[in-house]
């Protein structure tokens, strides 16, 4: 395993924040993470839209595995990422 890769579960997730525009991110420890967004403390871009509400996570096995699912879910169009979401 690489550098960040425990042996734990990834998330990938999505957050629909107050102006409806959708947030995705990684995390190995969603709850927390969660908290974060809620708090303002997670992202500058979260924090000037909250309040957020969790709207998709999916787990994936690494790191590695999630920064590519990541990049490829934010290239995904507004509608495409609303079809995931149903």
């Amino acid at each position: 395993m690489g550098k960040g890769e425990a042996a734990s579960v990834w998330i990938v997730y999505m957050l629909r924040c107050r102006d409806d525009s959708l947030y995705t991110g990684i995390t190995n420890n969603l709850p927390q993470r969660l908290l974060r967004h809620t708090g303002g403390t997670a992202s500058a871009y979260t924090r000037s839209r909250r309040p957020v509400r969790l709207v998709y996570h999916e787990r994936q096995p690494t790191r590695s595995a999630a920064l590519r699912r990541e990049a490829a879910l934010r290239r995904l169009s507004r509608a495409a990422k609303l079809a995931l979401l149903l």
